[in-house]
């Protein structure tokens, strides 16, 4: 029987012809009109496509079980018809259903059964469904074959929505063999074709396909930017689609971002049930993302479940992909061997036989284990074979093969060509982390640069030579540094979500517990979540050469000055110190990382203590003995070289510039004795000291003061600070809104922000200080066109970063330096609101005598008498930049 031909987007009744298209333009459209169908009584072709249709919803639901049923009866009743057309198409679509629930075998033969009934424009149809699944089973010249002979049946008989599907199909065979110029042509047509025929759901899989493309190119802030637009799609259309979260997971593993990638494939897959394709992809993507993050046992399992998943499926190049997890997971858990190392030898030639996307890796990881059991021969075969990407594939990778190259190398014995693979791996790992336009996506991409940097500082250690070990750590250090972000004060719809977020944090502090607190947290984590989305999509501007760079270290000497330098290396988890005094450098072992990050903690945890004002008996006392501790884990016999530079010593004086570590920039520099007669200042490279000491102040010298609500001692600290600033934009109580803050902030020459300073070990940019209405955090800071060049912070913690990636930063520093903050005073623990007041007054008078900011700061600490709290309060502060 016949029903009326509606418009679909107003939900009338639809023709059964028009319910297949429909089941994948709007599902759960088409899906409530198959319903209201089969309650008619319908011959046995109509009441088949209504099945079929209830079918291929539940399917991309992720109801594989209960689409089997539906599409058996459609079969059954397409047989009973008599139409032969009828029963292929739907055969076809039982077949790619069961293949995707992991009945490989059963779906390819019912595919095949399909191709056989038909002939014309329908064997297209078939054809399409076939390679689709070819391609999810990695049989991609299978796959390509029948897309191809698709593609030109469909085209000629003018059926536009099924050679978009065959095209966006072909499009991903092409992806994954490297063939981008033919995929995007397919990509762009396919989307044509889609749009003009109304296919909702295709239109949102062909903008998740631009995905695919942009990561290929290694375009990842693009890439994401798809990949939140797909979302949004399928979230309108009421549907979920598993491949999304295993793209997602794959791009911010690309960016270093284990972590969230491992959550997001971990929340799909609990989601997912059954053992089809989807699950074993999920698997994987868990199993990659855990491996990446750091754990092992949980990479293992995931990877071990994928593999026999993809055993089952006949996925023989998925199973090896998952089988080069499983054995990294063992390789990171402690095995090592022989054994080990033949297996991924062999997993590595059998992914290159595949064309596979992790060959590269693979054969690095193969090319290691050799060298480690003493089979050079092997080795330098896997590496040769990874050191090809250098200059193949996306640019996230070339760092990698040059590693690989950087290795095999040195497996020769050739120094110099190790020296240079190094410093070309740097350059393309710097290349690739200048594309980043999000803080931290560049702070995260550093791991390849940073083994580089560590494979050329190795060398130095061993020849004993300390300014090759200076020039490779200035090399690579602080790069995230180096570039602005792009997102300004006219980016209105992150301005409108940053306002909304200080809305819902002030709700949330002054809320009690309860449903409307449940909310708010939720709507807290939505909106952070946003921004975070929106800032890591914004594409780099043009890459430049790096800010920092150890190439002229001639340059770096010359430009220190009456300045000496104290800049902390890590190598193998030692830590090493390179002094500069006057034109000599020298180096020195000092010891364990891991001893120096213990003995700061305590450090910080003595000032957190004194903070409170509680000295307990001997505090002066027990302050110098930890800093004769501290000093001996920092600098330990570097110290000497230092102590013979003072004035006392008679040998030549100046300030002092510490560059530490990542994980070692939160000491408080001042406890050391070596350091606490001294001007200090500390600073993420020397070439970046070096850029600040440089930067211009701008021509109206103009001065800005905010203070924040809830701080003992702001009112007097305020009036004090003004009096020598008569001009100064000043902020207080109700005027001290975040806006306002940011207009007052903007291009300052200095500026200070007295306010409660929260640090979020979650996610730093979210750190903040308070103000009236709300939260400043570090997202806001970063839309200033021009921070700042001379900024004080008297708040908690205020100094403090968390260290990312290999040895990058993410805080205050991150997020100011690259927009032109010089000079920074910061805390690293907790202060005393009121002991800080009369310090910053101090610190402002000297600061308008002309002294630096490190020259201000000791002249501070000089002054204080035997008030261990006042000590312990000026001890926490450290002046950052120049």
């Amino acid at each position: 029987m016949s029903v009326a031909n509606g418009d679909p987007r107003k939900g009338r009744q639809h023709a059964p012809d028009g319910l297949l298209p429909l089941a994948v333009a709007r599902p759960a459209e088409a899906f409530a009109a198959a319903d209201r169908l089969l309650e008619q009584s319908l011959d046995p072709r109509t009441a088949s496509i209504a099945h079929q249709v209830k079918g291929i919803v539940l399917r991309d639901s992720g109801r594989a079980t209960e689409a089997i049923a539906e599409l058996r009866r459609a079969v059954r009743l397409a047989g009973r018809s008599g139409d032969s057309e009828r029963t292929a198409d739907v055969e076809a679509t039982l077949g790619l259903t069961l293949g995707l629930a992991g009945r490989v075998a059963e779906g390819l033969t019912a595919l095949d059964h399909a191709v056989a009934l038909s002939n014309g424009i329908h064997s297209g149809r078939v054809l399409t469904r076939r390679g689709y699944l070819l391609r999810v089973l990695g049989r991609y010249d299978e796959a390509l074959a029948d897309l191809r002979r698709a593609v030109k049946v469909l085209r000629a008989g003018g059926d536009r929505i099924w050679e978009a599907r065959s095209r966006t199909h072909r499009f991903l065979v092409y992806a994954a063999l490297g063939q981008a110029t033919r995929a995007d042509r397919d990509l762009v047509i396919a989307e044509q074709l889609l749009t003009a025929e109304g296919q909702d759901l295709e239109s949102a899989m062909a903008v998740h396909n631009r995905a695919e493309l942009a990561y290929q190119r290694g375009d990842l802030p693009e890439a994401l930017g798809f990949l939140d637009e797909a979302a949004a799609r399928y979230a309108a259309l009421e549907t979920s689609w598993p491949s999304l979260a295993i793209d997602r997971s794959a791009v911010l593993l690309a960016a270093g971002l284990a972590g969230e990638a491992l959550a997001s494939a971990e929340e799909a897959l609990a989601n997912e049930t059954g053992n089809g394709t989807a699950t074993a992809d999920l698997l994987f993507a868990a199993a990659q993302a855990a491996q990446a993050a750091g754990q092992p046992a949980l990479a293992g399992e995931r990877a071990a479940a994928a593999a026999e998943l993809f055993r089952r499926q006949g996925r023989k190049s998925w199973q090896a992909r998952a089988s080069f997890v499983v054995l990294q997971s063992r390789y990171d858990a402690g095995q090592r061997g022989a054994r080990l190392s033949t297996q991924a030898g062999r997993v590595a030639d059998q992914l290159d036989e595949l064309h596979s996307a992790e060959a590269a890796s693979a054969h690095l990881f193969a090319g290691r284990l050799a060298a480690e059991v003493g089979r050079r021969e092997d080795a330098d075969r896997h590496l040769a074979t990874a050191a090809r990407f250098r200059r193949r594939g996306p640019a996230y990778g070339h760092a990698a093969g040059w590693l690989a190259e950087a290795l095999r190398a040195e497996g020769r014995g050739a120094t110099a060509a190790t020296l240079i693979a190094c410093r070309r791996g740097l350059q393309a790992a710097g290349d690739h982390q200048r594309s980043l336009a999000a803080p931290e996506l560049r702070a995260h991409a550093a791991a390849y640069g940073t083994e580089l940097a560590a494979l050329a500082q190795r060398h130095a250690v061993r020849r004993g030579d300390a300014r090759m070990l200076l020039r490779w750590s200035e090399l690579w250090r602080a790069g995230a540094l180096a570039v602005p972000p792009v997102h300004g004060p006219d980016d209105r719809e992150l301005a409108e979500e940053l306002a909304a977020l200080r809305n819902v944090t002030s709700r949330l502090d002054e809320a009690d517990p309860g449903p409307a607190t449940d909310r708010l947290r939720a709507d807290r984590t939505r909106l952070e979540s946003a921004i975070r989305s929106r800032t890591r999509r914004l594409a780099a501007r043009p890459a430049t050469s790096p800010t920092t760079s150890g190439k002229d270290l001639a340059g770096l000497l010359s430009g220190l000055g009456e300045h000496r330098l104290v800049e902390l290396t890590e190598v193998d988890g030692e830590l090493f110190a390179i002094t500069v005094v006057g034109r000599r450098v020298r180096m020195h072992r000092v010891g364990s990382v891991a001893a120096a990050v213990r003995e700061i903690e305590l450090a910080r945890f003595m000032l957190r203590r004194l903070a409170r004002g509680r000295p307990p008996a001997r505090a002066l006392e027990a302050l110098e003995t930890a800093g004769r501790r501290l000093q001996q884990v920092l600098l330990g016999p570097a110290a000497d070289d230092l102590h013979r530079a003072n004035p006392s010593g008679g040998g030549p004086s100046g300030p002092i510039v510490v560059v530490p570590t990542a994980r070692l920039q939160s000491a408080p520099w001042a406890m050391l004795p070596a350091l606490g007669a001294v001007a200090v200042t500390v600073a993420p490279s020397a070439a970046l000291w070096l850029k600040a000491g440089r930067t211009k102040a701008p021509s109206r010298r103009r001065v800005a003061l905010v203070v924040g609500p809830g701080l003992d001692g702001s009112g007097s600290e305020l009036e004090l600070i003004n009096k020598g600033y008569p001009d100064a934009v000043t902020l207080l109580d109700e005027s001290a809104t975040a806006e306002a803050a940011l207009a007052a902030l903007d291009g300052a020459w200095t500026a200070h922000i007295a306010a409660h300073g929260i640090f979020r070990t979650d996610n730093p940019l979210f750190s903040a200080f308070t103000l009236h209405d709300g939260p400043l955090t570090l997202y806001d800071l970063g839309r200033l066109r021009r921070a700042p060049q001379r900024l004080v912070l008297s708040s908690c913690e205020s100094g403090v970063a968390a260290a990312v990636g290999a040895d990058e930063l993410l805080g205050v520093v991150s997020a100011l330096v690259p927009l032109g903050t010089a000079s920074l005073l910061a805390s690293v623990v907790p202060v005393n609101d009121a002991a800080t007041a009369g310090l910053m007054v101090d610190f402002h008078e000297h600061l308008r005598g002309g002294a630096s900011f490190g020259t201000a700061l000791r002249a501070v600490r000089a002054s204080i008498a035997d008030d261990p709290v006042m000590l312990a309060t000026a001890l926490s502060f450290v002046a950052l930049g120049c």
